[in-house]
């Protein structure tokens, strides 16, 4: 039985990111993936401005005057939200935590796939797989991907990009639009994103939070690694100590970016208090203009 609460929660999800789709997504989410492949559909009699390269000469010659093939762009995609929920996802200082911007994130992305007749499945990850819902089509099965968003209350802490990205290969068998979200808090996961990303379309969203580029003047702290349980302290009032606490942080951004740099892949990033709609809408037009 699912809890009232939970279930006022995901209705609450359900509209506001539903209402996003149709006033703000519509149509850019399906003119920024291509479909599987080309399929022929039917012939017809040539018109003025056809293609010559799509005449078909077998029928041109059985009816003595020119037919072209058509073709259609066969649409059904499989998008997989590949979805961290280890123990840094409860960070956020800016009006909500950054597993509530995933929720709603991973809600929109959903619901924008649906609206496309396209599949969506969900796993989501800490250092193991921690649960995995087989993509299908369907409202529906899109509330149940948010209930699981909100409801999953993971058994492991830390964070493993290559596991996630090995079992996805293992599983997923068929080509699909991956949006793999994440903080990137790990590293040694270049081998497996780079083979991952040969089999799929893999779409790193680095989510944000504002503490980890920048401390205030609060004075002396102790800080807890919400993964690891490592305590260190912290003293806020030393100008030297913030500044090397927001270089480091900005020298482990740019090298994460730098991989994807190197990996032709076009990452999203989100940051917790600041809509995302923006950085998602700008990806689709990037992506759009690609093709």
């Amino acid at each position: 039985m699912i809890p009232h609460e939970l279930v006022k929660k995901i209705r609450r999800i359900q509209i506001r990111t539903s209402h996003r789709v149709d006033d703000m997504l519509a149509g850019e989410y399906l003119s920024a993936f291509k479909g599987r492949g080309i399929e022929f559909e039917e012939v017809r009699p040539y018109q003025p401005g056809d293609d010559v390269r799509t005449i078909d000469w077998n029928v041109t010659a059985r009816y003595g005057e020119p037919f072209v093939k058509l073709f259609r762009e066969e649409r059904e995609l499989t998008v997989m939200l590949l979805v961290d929920v280890s123990a840094s996802q409860g960070l956020g200082t800016h009006f909500q935590t950054k597993r509530e911007l995933v929720t709603e994130l991973g809600s929109t992305l959903a619901f924008s796939a649906i609206k496309n007749n396209d599949k969506v499945g969900l796993m989501m990850f800490t250092d193991g797989i921690e649960k995995f819902v087989p993509p299908r089509k369907g409202s529906r099965h899109v509330l149940r991907c948010i209930r699981e968003l909100l409801y999953c209350h993971p058994i492991g802490q830390g964070t493993n990009l290559a596991a996630a990205l090995n079992q996805l290969n293992h599983t997923i068998k068929r080509r699909s639009v991956v949006f793999l979200v994440s903080d990137f808090l790990d590293s040694g996961y270049e081998k497996s994103i780079r083979v991952a990303n040969r089999r799929h379309d893999i779409i790193p969203v680095v989510v944000r939070d504002r503490r980890e580029f920048e401390m205030p003047n609060i004075g002396l702290i102790e800080l807890r690694d919400s993964e690891t349980d490592a305590i260190t302290t912290f003293d806020t009032a030393s100008r030297r100590q913030r500044s090397m606490y927001a270089e480091r942080a900005r020298q482990q951004a740019a090298k994460r970016d730098e991989s994807f740099k190197r990996l032709k892949m076009d990452p999203i990033h989100i940051s917790t208090g600041e809509d995302f709609i923006d950085p998602l809408r700008e990806f689709f037009h990037r992506r759009g203009a690609k093709r």
